[in-house]
């Protein structure tokens, strides 16, 4: 146990620290991870020989609870609104759509058993939520007609389906007799009803303050999400789809401090999808990979060629989708982590097959990873598709929440330049607003002819910087002896791209002047700016 937290600690970390690399590379950075994993698996450089598939797919399905709810906690219903009967059309009849397609060529083809046909292309039917936000992410993909929103939506609510296919398909091939519409009745509604229930209550009590603190209400979204999907999956229904269903339900309500939530699940769900590809990638044995590579090249090659684009461009016909919207959302049905983990969960069972499952599904993903994922942005660019003039962080709720707005306050001293005049004497640039004016005791909401006086707190309204990778702030701690302790700011001599913003003495805060003296036990606050970054 402890060489595995060792290893897991080691590669989070590798990981963190090659993110700003990763984002600048053309290749989905998912598929950086995959490639990590296999580098330290048995044929790798360190030779771990790793094979416990059943802890393996523990931990991937845990993983993938975590990115099915943030999937549908980060889904803006009221910006995919327009596209929402695409997706789920495509979510849904896609799927069924993919999964025969696929059967029949592998059954036609490569001359495989019609239930082992039907469990490859069940297993891989569903397009993949965590690659396709990636990419969409990274390369700030903006796509024209809510493409994005469609292609999220899609990505984020399509794994159940693929898992209830595999259910069933596992289920025939056992010899079970089970009753195909039932058994999927049985899934989708206890799915939907658990999740909307859950998802409602949980909001209910939220609203009621029955949780104080901020950190208690994110370890009761936890307990929440957890809830959600294990609910649903013991009373014999889908718990990925009860799971994501009360993820939406909680994203799109009204719940004050949402940003803390998503800044939580955002980290978890990142460190989820290094987990699982890196998990991933270490369960896989290389040299067993030529095995079924021609199998998978043409499954693969069928299923991006044809099977994709075919049940695509029908699907979307109805609804008059444009030659580049049909060609965009074709070309980014993404294979992913689910696919494998539902590959794994199909080993498990006993059932077999002529291909090692795991290690064929392993190599479609990785090539569809490798060609759709790394070609995805020129395909949207060839197809015209890209808006240069939205923000794809919009279609998120993150983003909805996040208000790019910020509050500053300044307070009026007796010998202040302001006071005695009006705000339309300040002359103030029409990007600063002064929202509010606190003035003994009583809050106003000022106009162009307010008279400033001693004593006002004035609250002012500015857009918020958030190029965070070209600005940095950093402590510095003036110990006694120091060579600044008794200078002014002014006297300092920093470089240009240096500046104390703030300065901490004691329990005050100090906005410092060029005429500020700074004084031993002082910590100052720097801003640093650095080049910016080129896109």
């Amino acid at each position: 146990m402890n060489e595995a937290v060792l290893l897991m600690g080691a590669v989070i970390l590798i990981c963190i620290l090659m993110q700003r690399f990763l984002n600048k590379i053309p290749v989905p950075s998912l598929l950086i991870f995959l490639a990590l994993g296999m580098c330290f698996g048995e044929n790798g450089i360190l030779r771990i020989v790793f094979n416990d598939y059943a802890a393996v797919n523990l931990v991937c399905s845990v993983c993938l609870i975590f990115i099915m709810f943030y999937g549908g906690f980060g889904t803006n219903l009221r910006v995919a609104r327009p596209v929402l009967g695409q997706a789920v059309v495509l979510s849904t009849l896609g799927v069924a759509g993919t999964a025969a397609a696929v059967a029949a060529f592998a059954h036609g083809a490569l001359g495989l058993p019609v239930l082992e046909s039907l469990l490859i292309g069940s297993v891989i039917s569903s397009t993949d939520a965590a690659s396709v936000f990636n990419i969409l992410r990274t390369n700030q993909l903006a796509l024209r007609h809510h493409t994005d929103s469609l292609l999220e939506v899609e990505s984020g609510s399509n794994d159940p389906m693929s898992y209830m296919l595999t259910t069933v398909t596992l289920a025939l091939m056992a010899g079970r007799q089970v009753s195909i519409p039932l058994l999927l009745l049985q899934q989708v509604s206890l799915g939907v009803l658990c999740g909307a229930a859950i998802g409602a209550g949980a909001i209910r009590l939220l609203r009621r303050n029955l949780v104080d603190s901020q950190q208690s209400r994110t370890v009761f979204l936890f307990a929440v999400m957890l809830l959600a999907y294990a609910l649903p999956a013991v009373l014999g229904g889908n718990g990925y789809l009860g799971v994501y269903l009360c993820g939406i339900w909680l994203g799109n309500a009204r719940l004050s401090q949402k940003r803390y939530l998503v800044h939580f699940f955002d980290v978890i769900t990142d460190v989820s999808q290094v987990v699982i590809f890196f998990l991933l990638g270490l369960l896989v044995t290389p040299v067993q990979l030529p095995a079924v590579l021609l199998p998978a090249l043409l499954i693969m090659g069928f299923l991006t060629l044809a099977a994709r684009p075919a049940v695509t461009a029908l699907l979307l016909l109805p609804f008059r989708s444009g030659r580049g919207q049909v060609g965009v959302v074709a070309w980014a049905g993404l294979r992913g982590a689910a696919s494998i983990v539902f590959a794994i969960s199909a080993a498990l069972s006993g059932v077999q097959t002529r291909y090692d499952l795991y290690n064929l599904v392993f190599c479609i993903v990785l090539l569809s990873i490798s060609l759709q994922g790394t070609l995805l942005p020129r395909v949207a660019q060839k197809l015209g598709m890209i808006d240069r003039s939205e923000d794809v962080e919009k279609t998120f709720n993150d983003y909805q929440e996040e208000s790019d707005i910020s509050f500053i306050k300044i307070h009026l001293a007796a010998a202040h330049p302001w006071c005695g005049k009006t705000l339309r004497d300040l002359a103030l640039p029409g990007e600063l607003l002064v929202a509010m004016i606190l003035r003994g005791g009583r809050s106003l909401v000022p106009d162009g002819g307010t008279v400033l006086r001693a004593g006002d707190l004035l609250v002012l309204a500015a857009r918020s910087f958030g190029d965070r990778a070209t600005l940095t702030l950093r402590e510095y701690a003036v110990e006694r002896g120091d060579r600044w302790a008794g200078k002014t700011l002014a006297g300092m001599d920093l470089p240009e791209a240096r500046r104390v913003v703030l300065i901490r003495r004691g329990v005050e805060t100090i906005i410092p002047a060029g005429g500020t003296v700074v004084q031993a036990g002082d910590i100052l606050v720097l801003a640093e700016s650095q080049p910016a970054l080129q896109a």
